[in-house]
């Protein structure tokens, strides 16, 4: 990501922590709500449009682009990973700030008392996934492709709890399943196009963190690819004759 993308990034968590909107900025910069959401998605802002939100914001500029060059968490420790996993309210604190949820949206959807969410978020803080600012403000820490470990505890806990519930709920509008015969090189380039799917997920992600809770939906995008024979078939094959 460029220092630029970054920056605008970094505008679009603040405002989101303020529970401010587009209506609002484009207020400040005197331009129709139609042309602020042009200007993040062209990430073509103006010093001076720059400076009028960091005024917005009660941040200087530097302070903007300070928060923009921040190292941030590309995934968690087997360790932080497994202590979520042992505890179902913590875990839940922690995929709502990762998906950009306020303190008060996890209160009020979910059976989490603010004393609870709080200390929840002050070990988020610790484990240096979020910073914890006065009057319950989160500050996410994670990078832009920040996910989970392969194999680690909480992909196993969605896999085990959650990956059942998740398939047998798809309609056949939402589930395909092909099947084929493929070379080597096809498997490679479809495998390449499943890499960049998994991108489009993460920029549509990326793209909608700063609406309201309202104006967006937990959606879940599951893909396996792999060589694969269904067993009833592959019990139906003739031995194969090792000897020479």
């Amino acid at each position: 990501m460029s220092q630029g993308a970054r920056l605008i990034h970094a505008i679009k968590q603040q405002l989101r922590q303020r529970g401010l909107t587009y209506k609002q900025v484009a207020e400040v910069l005197d331009l129709s709500e139609a042309s602020v959401k042009r200007l993040f998605s062209s990430e073509r802002f103006t010093l001076e449009r720059l400076e009028q939100v960091s005024r917005m914001l009660e941040l200087s500029l530097a302070d903007l682009v300070a928060l923009a060059d921040e190292p941030r968490l590309s995934h968690l420790s087997q360790a932080q990973e497994a202590a979520l996993v042992a505890d179902p309210s913590l875990l839940l604190v922690a995929v709502c700030v990762v998906n950009s949820w306020t303190v008060d949206e996890i209160i009020q959807v979910y059976d989490v008392d603010l004393p609870l969410c709080v200390r929840h978020l002050a070990q988020l803080d610790r484990m240096g996934l979020i910073d914890l600012h006065p009057g319950n403000r989160v500050k996410l820490k994670v990078a832009r492709d920040f996910d989970w470990l392969p194999g680690g505890p909480i992909r196993q806990f969605f896999r085990h709890t959650g990956q059942q519930d998740f398939v047998n709920g798809a309609s056949d509008q939402e589930l395909w399943f092909l099947h084929g015969m493929l070379s080597d090189a096809a498997h490679g380039q479809l495998r390449q196009r499943l890499l960049s799917l998994k991108q489009a997920f993460a920029d549509a992600h990326q793209a909608s963190d700063h609406l309201p809770l309202s104006g967006r939906h937990g959606s879940g995008l599951m893909v396996v690819f792999r060589e694969w024979e269904h067993p009833t078939f592959t019990a139906m094959r003739r031995p194969v004759n090792t000897s020479a």
